[in-house]
């Protein structure tokens, strides 16, 4: 089943405005363009900020992928044809010659009941010394009728065997007469008087071999008493050689200890698996539970990872779950060099400005593309978040420029909007301490020291005081419990008064931190003039691990 490739537009983890806009605004860009299909998406939740955005510009929250590594459904998946399960042995056999398979998956209802393989149909003809097998697979006469060319004279072809063996009607009557039992399935020729005695010792069926006729007088007796018959071209040999094939391929398909593997699989977690059993196919599942054809080990050669192009971040560590698998074709950003790598080279964009947002502003001018409103709408709201309606240092004057001619295009007046975006932003009262920290935290990395950087913004000064002391709690729980980082940080950031309370936790933590910027007050300290993680913190604390 050949998969329509996309590539994923994505942002980093706990995605901000600025990931969540750029990845959607560059991957409309990017479809205007007709280089292929590009998808949004965002590699976690997204905060109230985001959320505010998206509804007021009526644009759909990109769907959630939490890790980026190649799939079972990212492999050609064969559409191998299903067998019911009581089809006969003989009609399987004949599909899989047809077809060229040596294995088949039994299918009921969409379900997967089991797999038979050529090799257990030839272990079945082989290994079947039971004359009661027909009774005890509970064959359809239809199935007969199918395997033996034959023709049902008296009786119903959907009727199930029961009971009973398989006899050749050899002898004389008086001989038979102390071997047959009732329900027995008696293969015999145009003899009246066996015909006759399979009726009177309770048959269930009689099958006349070589096409002879049958009479009206054993075809009466046969309705009255139950006894079904079955007409065939084929001689007695044949027919009893090729009966047994006519058993339901459920009754010796394995249906225990199945290896099946689901659609959603990572290729990484079933390697060891593939590596272990030497099976040629495998039966894949959706997300549903029911088939949707074989994986191959050949097709497995020929898989393709999931192409990605990054928004707003180039560090591993910031990046959606299992990007070493996927293939990098783009990044757009405008943050510091990071710790990625790349398999091959790609088309790499980083510009010192505010945020990616305007990088992409530059592109669709670049690229001579029109910016809808609800995409200009969404750029100029990424700026304004990551610039703080232009009080960041870290913005320039052409994230101003393109602010001012996004809202333009948008119909927004800018201080207005970036009000209540904010306003939107900074309400925390439904929110843990843990999902605050979590909601824009990116880890770094510097001189043998990773540290973790949380930053929340707000117009409530209040509300920030109110967070300090829960915060700090928070974060001294996780340095003891979680070895994860080796010092946590967290930057309540005023937007009016444009200034930040820094809340520390780790063991050399406060070492660093006075070291950047002098004495602290217990676990935080006030940094006047400090609101940009990027340009303002992360590279003081990078200096500070240094030294």
């Amino acid at each position: 089943m050949l998969k329509e490739k996309k590539t994923f537009v994505i942002g980093h983890k706990n995605p901000d405005t600025d990931s969540v806009c750029s990845a959607i605004a560059y991957a409309a860009l990017k479809n205007k363009m007709g280089n292929g299909e590009f998808v949004p998406k965002r590699a976690g939740e997204i905060n109230n900020e985001t959320k505010y955005v998206l509804e007021f510009f009526g644009v759909e929250t990109p769907e959630l992928i939490a890790h980026v590594g190649t799939q079972v459904k990212d492999v050609t998946i064969k559409p191998t044809p299903v067998l019911p399960e009581d089809i006969s042995l003989k009609h399987a056999w004949n599909t899989m010659r047809d077809i060229q398979e040596s294995t088949m998956p039994v299918v009921q209802n969409g379900r997967l009941q089991g797999i038979i393989s050529v090799k257990d149909i030839a272990t079945a003809n082989m290994d079947i010394y039971e004359t009661g097998i027909l009774a005890m697979s509970h064959t359809k006469y239809s199935n007969i009728l199918d395997t033996i060319d034959g023709e049902m004279i008296v009786g119903d072809p959907n009727e199930e065997i029961t009971k009973g063996k398989i006899l050749i009607g050899a002898a004389n009557p008086d001989l038979m007469e102390n071997y047959i039992e009732e329900g027995d399935l008696l293969i015999t020729g145009n003899r009246f008087e066996n015909q006759l005695c399979a009726i009177e010792m309770n048959a269930g069926c009689i099958v006349v071999c070589m096409g002879a006729s049958v009479s009206k007088t054993i075809q009466k007796l046969a309705k009255e008493n139950n006894c079904k018959i079955i007409s065939t071209p084929h001689d007695t040999y044949m027919v009893a050689r090729l009966i047994s094939q006519s058993t339901p391929v459920g009754y010796f398909m394995r249906k225990e200890n199945l290896i099946t593997f689901s659609s959603e699989d990572f290729i990484s977690d079933i390697k060891s698996t593939l590596a272990k059993v030497r099976h040629r196919d495998f039966p894949v599942l959706d997300k549903e539970g029911k088939y949707c054809g074989m994986l191959s080990r050949r097709s497995l050669l020929d898989m393709e990872s999931k192409k990605i192009i990054m928004v707003d971040h180039n560090e591993k560590s910031q990046a959606v779950d299992g990007i070493e698998e996927a293939e990098i074709l783009e990044v757009i950003d405008h943050h510091r060099l990071g710790s990625l790598e790349t398999a091959m080279p790609v088309y790499f964009r980083n510009q010192p400005v505010g945020c990616t947002a305007t990088i992409v502003y530059e592109m669709y001018g670049e690229n001579r593309e029109e910016i809808e409103p609800k995409i200009a709408g969404l750029l100029c709201s990424a700026i304004l978040s990551d610039t703080l309606m232009f009080r960041s240092p870290t913005c320039t004057e052409k994230d101003k420029r393109a602010a001012e001619k996004l809202a333009e295009l948008a119909g927004i007046e800018i201080e207005a909007h970036a009000e209540k975006m904010f306003r939107a932003g900074s309400s925390l009262a439904d929110k843990t301490p843990e999902e605050i920290f979590r909601q824009d935290y990116k880890r770094f990395s510097g001189h043998g020291i990773s540290f973790g950087t949380g930053q929340i913004s707000s117009l409530d000064k209040e509300e920030l005081l109110q967070l300090r002391p829960k915060i700090a709690a928070y974060m001294k729980e996780v340095v003891e419990k979680n070895g994860d980082v080796d010092m946590l940080f967290f930057l309540l950031t005023n937007i009016l008064t444009e200034s930040s309370d820094l809340v520390f936790a780790g063991e050399k933590a406060r070492e660093v931190v006075e070291n950047a910027y002098g004495t602290a007050e217990g676990d935080w300290i006030s940094l006047p003039g400090v609101v940009s993680r990027k340009k303002q913190f992360v590279p003081r604390i990078l200096g500070a691990l240094q030294q």
